[in-house]
């Protein structure tokens, strides 16, 4: 065998590994390049990332040194049922808005970094919101309060 044949095969299984695990970016970095939706929460607007396949929803705001006040994640499922969440491997204290198809939150979880706690919900959600932690109870939204976007209007 030569260098020239040994070389593209390397390549070639590199590739095909980071096809079947779904890594195509660095593993200890932040995801940065998901869509964002508009969001409300009665007069706030929240700008907020989308995490939609099984992989950006693996990765969540891990490894996130920082988020500006009025942004988050969504995290959004294919269809609803108890959604549990845990932080590993995610810098920030963040709360968890498990929301219902209509946008109502059905209850809220405050998570501290760097634990393997399972936070979920209370019963089956869609939606789950992911912000700093205080941004809710500073804004006075609990269990009951609609979020308002694109992704709780009916037929979305």
């Amino acid at each position: 065998m030569n260098l020239a044949t040994i070389k593209p095969a390397a390549i070639a299984i590199l590739l095909f590994s980071t096809v079947l695990t779904g890594t195509t970016h660095a593993q200890d970095a932040p995801q940065t390049d998901l869509p964002k939706v508009r969001l409300t929460a009665g007069i706030h607007q929240i700008s907020a990332q989308v995490a939609q396949s099984p992989q950006e929803r693996s990765v969540g705001l891990m490894f996130r040194k920082e988020m500006p006040q009025a942004e988050g994640m969504l995290f959004i499922f294919e269809q609803p049922t108890q959604q549990c969440f845990w932080m590993k491997n995610t810098l920030l204290p963040l709360t968890a808005a498990f929301v219902a198809d209509d946008g109502v939150v059905v209850n809220l979880a405050d998570m501290k970094p760097q634990t393997l706690d399972s936070h979920c919900s209370a019963k089956p959600v869609r939606y789950v919101l992911e912000m700093n932690q205080g941004w809710f109870a500073k804004k006075g939204i609990k269990a009951g309060a609609r979020l308002g976007g694109a992704p709780f209007e009916p037929g979305k």
